[in-house]
């Protein structure tokens, strides 16, 4: 796939909302947090579960080999747990250059913490209409992706260890991703 989506997010999820903003992070926005926010909380919403089936052109892949990145599919039931950010609303110029590869602004019931305060916020999503979407594929091919790619941010591979460690700590045991980390152990051992 050599298609880029390199259009900003769309903006309607934060219109006519107080000037702070709960953002659900389920991926890179667990750990590496290069934006200023007010709050961060663990955080779930229901609905959804994550799944490494968006392509990334821009930071884990190139246009000739694009990367796999986690976005949100429906999934009724499921809790999704990652971490949320109360920010204000000049830091959505920033997450929305830094998501703009085909993401959109879905606005979301958050459930914070162990309060499970409820909260309005939004999440980013690609959406499957997008051109760098790659959809399912066996994981054992998704693993072999993610292997063999790497961007301008750096390997595919280590952007999903770092997501699989910073869900452990958050006491997730998102079996995707596990299983994911799994197969990419199996296939590159420190020896090989």
């Amino acid at each position: 796939m050599t298609q880029h989506s390199q259009r900003p997010t769309d903006t309607h999820a934060c219109q006519d909302r107080p000037s702070a903003t709960w953002v659900f992070g389920y991926g890179s926005l667990i750990y590496k947090v290069d934006f200023p926010f007010l709050r961060r909380e663990v955080a779930s919403i229901e609905g959804w579960q994550r799944r490494f089936w968006q392509g990334s052109h821009d930071h884990r892949g190139t246009p000739e080999q694009p990367g796999r990145v986690v976005t949100l599919i429906p999934a009724p039931g499921n809790i999704c747990r990652g971490v949320a950010y109360l920010v204000e609303h000049d830091v959505f110029e920033h997450l929305d250059h830094r998501e703009k590869n085909g993401y959109q602004r879905i606005a979301t019931a958050i459930s914070l913490g162990e309060s499970a305060e409820i909260v309005d916020g939004v999440f980013y999503i690609a959406v499957p209409d997008n051109p760098a979407f790659l959809g399912d594929a066996p994981i054992e091919e998704i693993a072999a992706h993610i292997a063999d790619s790497h961007g301008p941010s750096g390997s595919n591979r280590d952007y999903l260890l770092q997501l699989a460690v910073a869900l452990r700590e958050l006491g997730d045991d998102d079996e995707h991703v596990a299983e994911l980390e799994r197969l990419l152990s199996q296939r590159h051992t420190p020896d090989s």
